[in-house]
């Protein structure tokens, strides 16, 4: 017999269907992207631009994370024991059509705001703006979602992480510098890593429902090999551009963040059960929004206090 749930339409679960602590992988590269402009391009920012640019970037992110919703369940990966914030479906009874008219008409809005960010900057941007709404689709929609695949990872990575930082540069300046793109790394990296903590929490669930992803295919053990590297490779590579690209060694204060990545490690190495790792998974998004944050900061407080 199958168990009807009643509909809860509360605040706090269309909150949590945009599953806002994944938001900040839209915040920070349009923060970092815009401070590069000012900073180390030395162009004045366009504020109507910035904000722009930040919400459609948001409400792409969050509808991306309500077609994941919906094909979790319409593929069954969803169900009323899944850990996280997820299964907004199975555990609330919120229509799975209401779902996808939600992240369609988050979808609307953003191609609104894309048309003035287009017409501010580049119509260019209108082939870009397609193709990152369409990959976000296809993240875990479509006959082949990407996120069942090794790929989602660097997908994710590639639009979310660095596409949005040379977007947001890009509106504000015109063009697309090599230092942007150096800059920009390991904000991708990073967006990768919440991508691969999410994975790995869930690599037994998502092996179940047939999916491949990077840690399915490389193993628990190996997989957080690799999000260890994911972690050192972004601070290391910071160091690097401060030492041989003329970096600012105020973007040192990426090491205030440092604390977040260990902590995500220690735990991932010492507990498997998805509901222990939960805060593991928190540190990898809190360091992607801590260490893009403080990138920024520092890049802005070397050119406005110390040029």
């Amino acid at each position: 017999m199958t168990k009807v749930i009643e509909a809860d339409t509360s605040f706090k679960v269309w909150w949590h269907l945009t599953r806002p602590h994944t938001l900040t992988a839209s915040f920070v590269p349009v923060f970092l992207g815009t401070a590069i402009a000012a900073a180390i391009a030395e162009h004045d920012i366009n504020i109507m631009l910035f904000f722009a640019m930040l919400i459609a970037s948001m409400l792409i992110q969050a509808a991306t994370n309500m077609f994941n919703e919906y094909y979790d369940y319409k593929l069954g990966l969803d169900n009323e024991n899944s850990v996280g914030i997820g299964g907004t479906i199975v555990r609330h009874g919120v229509a799975p059509k209401t779902i996808l008219l939600i992240a369609l008409s988050f979808y609307a809005i953003a191609m609104l705001l894309g048309i003035y960010i287009c017409a501010s900057s580049s119509w260019w941007l209108v082939a870009v703006g397609l193709v990152c709404m369409v990959i976000g689709y296809l993240y875990t929609g479509g006959p082949y979602p990407i996120a069942y695949s090794p790929y989602g990872e660097f997908v994710s990575g590639a639009v979310m992480g660095m596409g949005i930082v040379l977007i947001s540069f890009f509106i504000q300046t015109g063009t697309v510098s090599l230092d942007a793109v150096f800059i920009s790394v390991p904000s991708m990296i990073l967006v990768g890593a919440i991508m691969l903590s999410n994975n790995i929490r869930d690599i037994v669930g998502d092996k179940d429902g047939g999916r491949k992803t990077m840690a399915i295919l490389v193993g628990r053990h190996n997989a957080i090999t690799v999000l260890a590297t994911f972690f050192i490779v972004s601070y290391v590579w910071i160091i690097v551009l401060i030492i041989f690209n003329d970096l600012s060694p105020w973007a040192l204060l990426i090491f205030l963040s440092i604390k977040k990545p260990i902590a995500a490690i220690q735990l991932f190495r010492t507990k498997e059960a998805p509901l222990e790792v939960m805060p593991a998974m928190k540190s990898t998004a809190q360091t992607n929004t801590f260490f893009g944050f403080l990138l920024g900061v520092g890049i802005l407080i070397q050119h406005f206090f110390f040029a």
